[in-house]
């Protein structure tokens, strides 16, 4: 939409540049006064400003762009008095083709495009009328031409046949177009008349203008050429202004819109439903909203609830059904579009994109809800990790700790028996064993200096117990990265290694942590034989699992023979 708008803006910006070119050129000329040439000039002006209106805001219809065409032709059209004989040539080469740009108006109205064999063949031989038909009367006449320039020769028996075919012609296509007017008419509707019929009339009576002005007002009021020609380029100044107001304005205006709509259903490439849906109804405000039958409420695209009544206040609202199914709702500006038929007109017609995108919803905010639930049940059995290591530490490991420095003192006293001092010996070395298994245990299920410290330092204790050579490398790491970032990371590492010392048969280990933009990349490999399947084992299903619920992504390369990668990207933004 921006594209198109700085187009039009080059295109209004050319046309006046044109204009004002067009009035200092002009404006040593004798042939004419200069206030008609001005009001040629402003003509056209005034076809490029209504076709750009109509052009921005019914993008899709193609009446704007004929009216826009219009008004340059207008615009060469006022190069006929210019000193410069080549301009004036041009002028009028093209002094006829408004009539036909006319007659393309009518045919293609309201949508800009030709509906029937018959429209299309009438415009173009309006167009040939235009320009080819009016080339004899240089051709031939020396007079019709700056200084003769275009004239072959002297003859006018040719120019006069000329100008009686082009006659003709002209009138053939009038009344073709008024035939195929009147039966449009007839097949519209009362709505559609209402918008129709004014438009029609106004355009036969310009039709009608351009043969028969100069031989009726002049003989009956006396008037010169100027004045005829005054009248004519007024009426003719009026039509895309009219045009352009029925293409914005009036039910029918859009009816050929709303069937466009339906062609967007099977087009390839396509905009958003919405955006097609603004488009089509001339609202950039316009809303789409779906249907929840599960939550018996609304929803955006994404599947959030939303307050339709709230987001309508000042605005209004028509429900969109499929088979007496309600599947979303239209929120629109009333002062936009005044008549809410047009608005459901448009909803039936993408009622089944509509119910697609509903679904589409339901499944998105389902899959949101099964991403909230799996994160907080992974929160929950972290929470109850540190819950258990934390009894395990402050509980069972004081308790041992005590019932070590007793069995100590047991075997300190020296009244004590020999045999009861080396029992209590034993005792002593049994229980420091229990408790270092225990603090293994504890360490293993929430350690210490990942709550205390961070990833970096949790991994580079981790690193310094493993049983295989270990190297860490770490890039760009902070000291403290988001709790849920490093408890995933720290027990993905975890996973990670444990897997390979138990199955790899690795030699040696690798952990590579770095910090990319907004995401933290993790690399394990080994050395081992390979052959490990992402998702194959609990291990590396464990880690899929912890991945996927922060919407990370794994990746395993694990050749036969070569040794196994495991590469995980962890969504990491940091405040």
């Amino acid at each position: 939409m921006r594209s198109l708008r700085s187009a039009l803006a080059v295109q209004a910006g050319l046309a006046v540049l044109i204009g004002v070119v067009e009035i200092v050129l002009c404006a040593n000329s004798s042939l004419r006064p200069i206030w008609l040439h001005m009001l040629v000039t402003a003509t056209g002006l005034i076809y490029v400003a209504a076709g750009t209106i109509a052009w921005l805001r019914r993008p899709s219809n193609r009446i704007g762009s004929i009216i826009v065409v219009g008004g340059f032709c207008w615009l060469i059209v006022g190069l006929e008095s210019t000193v410069d004989e080549s301009l004036s040539c041009l002028s009028m080469i093209a002094i006829t083709t408004p009539f036909a740009v006319m007659i393309h108006l009518l045919h293609a109205f309201p949508s800009g495009r030709l509906r029937s064999k018959l429209s299309h063949r009438t415009v173009v031989s309006a167009y040939a009328v235009a320009l080819v038909l009016q080339l004899p009367n240089f051709l031939f006449d020396p007079r019709m031409s700056p200084d003769g320039v275009l004239a072959i020769c002297a003859s006018p028996v040719l120019a006069d046949f000329g100008e009686w075919i082009q006659r003709i012609g002209g009138i053939t296509v009038m009344v073709i177009t008024i035939v195929v007017m009147r039966a449009r008419l007839r097949q519209a509707t009362h709505e559609q008349r209402r918008v129709l019929a004014p438009l029609y009339l106004y355009g036969t009576a310009a039709l009608l203008l351009v043969p028969l002005a100069p031989d009726m007002f002049m003989p009956l009021f006396g008037l010169s050429m100027v004045p005829v020609t005054t009248i004519q380029i007024l009426v003719f100044a009026g039509l895309p202004v009219v045009f352009a107001l029925a293409v914005l304005r009036g039910g029918f205006a859009r009816t050929s819109e709303i069937q466009e709509l339906g062609l967007w259903l099977g087009a390839a490439e396509r905009p958003p439903l919405e955006q097609a849906l603004a488009q089509t109804l001339g609202d950039e405000s316009l809303r789409l909203v779906y249907w929840s039958n599960e939550r018996k409420r609304y929803v955006d695209a994404d599947g959030l609830r939303l307050d339709v009544p709230r987001i309508a206040a000042h605005r209004a609202a028509v429900e969109v059904e499929m088979a007496g199914r309600r599947v979303g709702a239209i929120v629109y500006d009333p002062t936009l579009n005044d008549d809410p038929e047009l608005v459901r007109a448009a909803g039936r017609v993408v009622a089944i994109a509509v119910d697609h995108e509903r679904l589409t919803a339901e499944l998105r905010a389902s899959r949101r809800a099964l991403k909230i639930s799996r994160e907080r049940i992974v929160e929950a059995a972290d929470s109850e990790r540190r819950r258990i290591a934390r009894d395990l530490h402050d509980g069972l490991q004081a308790e041992l700790v005590a019932l070590a420095l007793n069995a100590q003192q047991i075997a300190g006293q020296r009244s004590a028996m020999p045999d009861v001092r080396e029992a209590a010996t034993k005792l002593r070395s049994g229980i420091d064993a229990t408790a270092s298994q225990l603090r293994q245990l504890v360490y293993a299920i929430m350690p210490a200096a990942l709550i205390e410290r961070g990833l970096s330092a949790a991994v580079e204790d981790l690193v310094d117990r493993m049983p295989i050579p270990t190297r860490l490398q770490q890039d760009r790491m902070p000291r403290r990265l988001p709790d849920r970032v490093e408890r995933v990371a720290y027990f993905v590492i975890a996973e990670a290694l444990a897997n390979a010392v138990k199955h790899a048969r690795a030699t040696k280990l690798c952990v590579r942590l770095t910090l990319r933009e907004d995401d933290l990349i993790i690399e394990v490999t080994d050395d081992g034989v390979g052959g490990a399947l992402a998702g194959a084992g609990l291990g590396l299903r464990g880690i899929a699992d912890r991945v996927d619920v922060v919407g990370g992504r794994l990746h395993v390369s694990s050749p036969a023979g070569d040794g196994t990668t495991v590469n995980v990207e962890i969504p990491c933004v940091l405040s």
